[in-house]
């Protein structure tokens, strides 16, 4: 039996596995980022998270190779990050890689944290059967990747797919990116909270509810107004955004995951409904809208995937 070791380094929390050939977990372990400690020590988790999943493996079994996931814009030939926002301050600049091949004797890959989650989908997920599909990450932000016959859509270094700064609102606010007006402001847990905490603070909605993406979305399916105008705002933000990506990339499926998304069938049927109402009936007809097929552990799992997507396909992973 052949394994790969997936590590998803994300904002709050590193996550490492084992995972065999068809996308089983059999081993897995997690520390918190602690990435205001700095890059150094978040790379001293990450080597000794690998040991750990190392040293679990029978000796007789095999290591194909090492993927890892990471938030940010990530070059994916040299496995640098390009750029990380304040969710993992400093982190621009790691040579993740260079830093783990230099202490196993391994196949590495790197990538960011959606463009794996999109390759766990197309492997084992309900991208299985699709060579074109747009993968959303719904999380404190809105990630995205882009399967184009079977391969991510990479651009120049591999920071393609930011489809969380597409701007939905060009007179909105102002975004970290620079843009105004992105769909992240409106349908990310981040997004939803700051609609919220507006809302509180000008004095037009009901205080049952904390101001953030958790609490209204559980008013909203307590029928709670406040929080329903808040999703009704969510939902037509990001059906503007899904109808363009649609009228963009003209996908088989669309496919909606991350915390967000995981808010139950009621969201994904608004959503499909504003889709539905956005989107040319000739492009919509082609295109399903579809839940993830994973949850919090898509991005480890896609992570390890990397080795044999890339190692044992005829995919290059220098394929653009």
């Amino acid at each position: 039996m052949s394994y790969a070791i997936g590590v998803d380094i994300g904002g709050t929390k590193v996550q490492f596995a084992v995972i065999d050939r068809e996308g089983n977990i059999t081993n897995r372990h997690r520390v918190p980022t602690e990435a205001n400690k700095g890059p150094e020590q978040l790379m001293n988790k990450v080597l000794l998270g690998i040991d750990m999943m190392m040293e679990s493996i029978d000796q007789e079994e095999e290591i194909q190779g090492i993927g890892i996931g990471s938030a940010g814009q990530i070059d994916y030939r040299e496995g640098t990050v390009r750029y990380a926002g304040d969710t993992l301050p400093d982190w621009t600049g790691t040579a993740i890689k260079e830093m783990i091949a230099r202490r196993y004797n391994t196949s590495v890959y790197v990538d960011n944290d959606v463009n794996v989650i999109a390759i766990a989908e197309k492997m084992y997920g309900v991208g299985k059967d699709c060579d074109h599909f747009v993968c959303l990450a719904l999380g404190t932000g809105i990630g995205g990747a882009v399967m184009e016959a079977g391969r991510l859509i990479r651009g120049v270094f591999g920071g393609a797919a930011e489809l969380g700064h597409v701007s939905i609102d060009i007179n909105g606010p102002r975004c970290s990116c620079g843009n105004n007006g992105c769909v992240e402001l409106y349908a990310s847990g981040s997004g939803i909270a700051r609609l919220g905490l507006e809302m509180q603070r000008n004095g037009s909605a009901s205080y049952a509810w904390r101001p953030n993406a958790r609490d209204i979305i559980q008013a909203w399916h307590q029928h709670d107004p406040s929080a329903t105008q808040v999703m009704r705002i969510v939902i037509r933000a990001l059906g503007s955004a899904i109808a363009g990506y649609i009228h963009t990339f003209n996908p088989e499926a669309v496919v909606v995951g991350g915390g967000v998304a995981q808010s139950g069938p009621r969201f994904l049927q608004a959503l499909d409904q504003e889709v539905n109402a956005r989107t040319s009936s000739y492009m919509r007809g082609c295109c399903r809208l579809i839940p993830a097929n994973f949850g919090s552990d898509a991005g480890v799992i896609g992570a390890a995937a990397q080795v044999w997507h890339y190692g044992e396909s005829s995919c290059s992973q220098y394929m653009i």
